[in-house]
């Protein structure tokens, strides 16, 4: 079981930035494949990034440019960097984990973090 924290949402203005975190608790990230997915109210939820354990990274076209996963083992927390933010970011980024990159990319991962909120508005 990967228990996770997750931290560094909030409100920016459009073309703001923010660096959402997701920290395990118990087992390392490093064993798994990680990403983030995010779900607006009235939208479907949506893949935004995925990194697999062997280091190759997949984006949502929406994001691609804009933001970029990554993990720090030595922390065992996996960050979003999310730069030029656009008010349709609006959303909550829930973390997720699983053996296979494969079920990242799918959104049915077997590990989830509590979602955390980013609000993109002036």
């Amino acid at each position: 079981q990967v228990q996770s924290v997750e931290s560094g949402g909030g409100l920016v203005q459009p073309g703001g930035s923010l660096r959402p975190s997701c920290a395990a608790s118990e087992r390392t990230f490093s064993n798994y494949a990680v990403g983030w997915l995010r779900h607006a109210p009235g939208k479907e939820r949506e893949f935004v990034a995925g990194l697999a354990w062997a280091g190759s990274t997949y984006y949502a076209n929406s994001v691609k440019g804009r933001f970029a996963i990554y993990r720090d083992n030595a922390k065992n927390t996996v960050y979003l960097q999310m730069n030029s933010l656009k008010p349709e970011d609006t959303a909550v980024y829930y973390c997720n984990a699983d053996e296979k990159i494969a079920n990242v990319r799918a959104m049915t991962p077997n590990y989830w973090g509590q979602g955390t909120q980013v609000t993109v508005s002036s």
